[in-house]
């Protein structure tokens, strides 16, 4: 086959992707529509379930099967009266139907291609070889979410009731954290804590904590790989980058000795690295779920590059210019100099892929990122680079299939959301560079200011991800603010928007631990639009003003704040003290210590739990859609 042909093939598939994906979003519809005869499906999750539908009730569980997540649900149970273990329980339901839901999805995808002969048979076995794995890594996440989430992390804060400092004393004073590079304390782990007899904790690899669960990946793997042989890859000739990197992937879920698997996991990123096809295959990245030891999550997928797609620098020219101008304004010590050296080469060196999903499996039915970056090994970044992945032509797709909720008009007003609404039905040119600004800037902005150990040293108290999350969106709002051209000037509205929604819109993730990085960073976003008065609250009303003198005031807060925040990091001070200039615990959850700013997010989160899956009965997409 030749290239050409190969792309036409994908390009295919891709579509496919976008049709099916638009078949499930219609979900969506049917519930705005009132055509409830069309939602079986949702008649049967409530069954299984065992609950008795009503109308927040069939938007929860719709969101649960389209977008993945469950605090939607999660709010609706609690409101039913469910208790902790209840919800828990349901929430392990609810995850096995949308699982089995989405496999069907998926193994359709496979059909598709091999029915139509699509793509190469190379290609055709990286997608039945993926999908195969990711079964036995779908069956895993179950066990990994009731041991680690529901059961180690809840006795550990039963143990020292519910002080997360005194937690984290405690796994350091017993050594529970996985041992990264040069025998340093790693920032993630790929191990569990077990009990004993004597009830004492102690770390084991994934192979010995998971057993059963581990073989099953390990032999799935060990298939993938003897199938691929046979086969060549004669578009990309990366066969054996592909072998290569799933025999690391066997050595890596097979390795009993916990002080290697850092190592280990090093050499899976580092094979990884070297496959650049469009057809990319994610492994076990991220760590948001598990707050304590950073017990990485099980992923596993497909991301499919857009065949339009052609690689450009635009996006990281701009990041490097401000973030070249944030360091002069610093006029650092020497030691400052290293790290900067270490973020300009890790920028140097990144790979971009925009596309979408295309199978995805384990922790990714509790959601899906909208773009990510990635490995978070630094030393593996130090040689190899990083890869970009942004999937905005599924976030545009699922921004517009999303309901109108009538707790977004009771907020933000109609005048607001109408202006935002026709943008994002009419404008997809803007959009995507609006997009290219706050998220793949974002992503970008993950990589500045920090070197092989920052996270490790930053995270002491545990809340480095929590300061994390604004310092990557600033660093890309900080390349837009900074700008020296003016290619994207007539974009501030739509930037500013953007980054009001976002803030407000975090405020509903309070209760949801994985996410927590996001609400701390709305929370700041927050103090943000109130000390430039974009945003205020009185009498139980957003007041929003958009002129262009509190923007330039805005502009001026950011620019001091990631200079700040860039100190810290150069410093490496820990992350609470940032954090802490802002929001405060507050019992369980962060609040912001601005009286105003705490006024609005209780009452926002308690509009959220009250009307939070309700439709907005004023505004429809009809008045959009041209």
């Amino acid at each position: 086959m030749e290239n050409k042909n190969f792309l036409k093939d994908l390009a295919e598939v891709y579509d496919f992707l976008d049709s099916q994906k638009e078949s499930v979003n219609k979900l969506i519809t049917y519930v705005e529509n009132k055509e409830y005869d069309k939602l079986t499906l949702i008649d049967k999750f409530a069954e299984t379930l065992n609950l008795e539908m009503q109308e927040d009730l069939r938007l929860a569980l719709v969101t649960r099967v389209v977008n993945l997540r469950d605090d939607s649900l999660v709010q609706v149970l609690k409101k039913l009266g469910k208790n902790e273990n209840e919800i828990i329980e349901l929430q392990e339901k609810a995850y096995c139907f949308v699982r089995d839901f989405w496999h069907e999805k998926h193994k359709n995808t496979i059909d598709y291609i091999k029915t139509n002969n699509l793509l190469t048979p190379f290609y055709q076995e990286i997608f039945a070889g993926v999908y195969n794995v990711g079964l036995k890594m779908s069956s895993w996440q179950s066990a990994w979410t009731r041991h680690i989430i529901n059961g180690v992390n809840k006795e550990l804060l039963d143990m020292f009731n519910g002080d997360e400092n005194k937690v984290f004393e405690y796994l350091e004073e017993n050594s529970l954290f996985d041992m990264g590079h040069n025998s340093i304390v790693a920032d993630r782990s790929y191990s569990a804590l077990v009990k004993d007899e004597k009830g004492n904790y102690s770390s084991k690899a994934y192979i010995k904590a998971f057993k059963e669960q581990t073989t099953a990946v390990v032999d799935a793997l060990e298939h993938f790989e003897e199938r691929l042989i046979n086969l060549e890859d004669e578009i990309y000739e990366q066969k054996w980058n592909y072998i290569l990197y799933i025999q690391s992937l066997i050595k890596a879920f097979s390795e009993t000795k916990e002080h290697k698997l850092v190592e280990r996991w090093a050499d899976v990123d580092r094979a990884w690295m070297k496959i650049k096809s469009p057809v990319q295959i994610g492994h076990p990245l991220e760590y948001y779920e598990d707050h304590f030891r950073k017990a990485v999550a099980l992923e596993w997928d497909i991301r499919l590059t857009n065949p339009e797609f052609t690689q450009n620098d635009h996006r990281v020219t701009k990041i490097k210019s401000a973030f070249e101008k944030i360091f002069e304004s610093l006029k650092g010590e020497k030691k400052y100099q290293d790290i900067y050296n270490f973020s300009l080469k890790s920028l140097d060196k990144v790979q971009l892929y925009i596309g979408r999903p295309a199978l995805f499996f384990g922790a990714e039915f509790n959601g899906l990122f909208s773009a990510q970056v990635v490995p978070n090994d630094e030393i593996v970044s130090k040689e190899e680079g990083k890869k970009i992945f942004a999937f905005a032509d599924e976030i545009l797709q699922t921004s517009r299939a999303k309901p109108f909720l009538k707790l977004t008009q009771e907020i933000f007003g109609q005048k607001f959301l109408s202006e935002d609404r026709t943008f994002l039905f009419n404008e997809p040119e803007a959009w995507h560079q609006v997009y290219d600004i706050t998220t793949i800037g974002h992503e970008y902005g993950h990589i500045l200011w920090c070197d092989a150990e920052t996270e490790a040293v930053m995270n002491k108290t545990g809340n480095f991800k929590n300061i994390e999350e604004f310092k990557a969106t600033t660093g890309g709002l900080i390349s837009f603010f900074l700008d020296d051209s003016n290619d994207e000037r007539d974009l501030e509205k739509q930037v500013l928007m953007d980054t009001i929604k976002r803030a407000v819109g975090l405020i509903a993730w309070m209760e949801v631990d994985e996410v927590q990085p996001y609400y701390c960073e709305g929370l700041i976003h927050l103090t943000a639009l109130f000390e430039t008065k974009i945003l205020d609250w009185a009498d139980e009303e957003l007041i929003i003003d958009i002129s262009s003198v509190k923007y330039e005031n805005l502009k001026q807060w950011y620019v001091k704040t990631y200079t700040d925040l860039a100190k810290h990091y150069l410093d490496k001070k820990d992350a609470t003290q940032f954090l802490n200039r802002f929001a405060k615990k507050d019992e369980k959850y962060f609040m912001p210590i601005n009286p105003k700013i705490n006024s609005f997010v209780k009452y926002y989160f308690k509009r959220y739990q009250e009307i939070g899956q309700e439709l907005d009965t004023v505004d429809s997409k009809e008045n959009y859609i041209k």
